[in-house]
């Protein structure tokens, strides 16, 4: 059976990006595990999304670029993510993707009873990077990138969400080789859930 898998990276770091390294590492796992897999690739950073602004007019470029988006996103069983934190959050970058597949009536709904997810049987893989520690320490209540990501996902349905972290690879050199070999160390155990 085919898998379609989106992964999509935010970093403008290019080669130097740890969460890159991650999402790239991620996918290359999943498809070892499954040769049926299909990639579809978004460079956020290479290929940025304009701010999400009001489109009236369908067949604008903007119109069709943001259906494209959504389409990436409605075939994908599986999305892994390289999203490092900035300023406690995600970049902007990601953002505007976010802002074009959390549609109203296409992947949520409003009911008398709240707001309902329509975007259900989803697996999410985030690949995070951070600079320092967040999730102990004195710092652990600065992190809005991964309660970002899972309120949101949660919000449009998806509650399959997994975060592959390399936290602390501005500290030093010594803990940036140690953060990035735990997180490689996780994946594989992350990967054998999708097979």
């Amino acid at each position: 059976m085919t898998m379609n898998l989106l992964h999509l990276d935010a970093s403008p770091l290019g080669q130097h990006s740890v969460s890159r390294e991650l999402s790239a590492a991620i996918v290359d796992q999943l498809a070892q595990e499954g040769p049926s897999l299909q990639i579809t690739y978004r460079d956020l950073t290479a290929q940025p999304l304009p701010h999400w602004t009001p489109v009236f007019d369908a067949e604008s470029p903007a119109a069709q670029l943001g259906q494209q988006v959504m389409d990436e996103f409605q075939a994908a069983d599986v999305i892994v993510i390289g999203a490092p934190m900035y300023n406690f959050g995600i970049p902007s970058q990601l953002k505007a993707w976010i802002d074009r597949v959390v549609v109203a009536g296409q992947t949520f709904r409003y009911t008398e009873n709240g707001p309902q997810g329509l975007a259900n049987g989803k697996r999410v893989i985030v690949a995070s990077s951070r600079g320092g520690v967040y999730t102990s320490g004195p710092a652990a209540g600065f992190d809005f990138q991964e309660t970002y990501l899972r309120t949101i996902l949660g919000f449009i349905g998806i509650t399959d969400v997994e975060f592959v972290r390399a936290e602390g690879v501005n500290i030093s050199a010594e803990h940036k080789v140690k953060a990035i070999a735990s997180a490689r160390d996780s994946i594989g155990s992350l990967a054998t859930k999708a097979a």
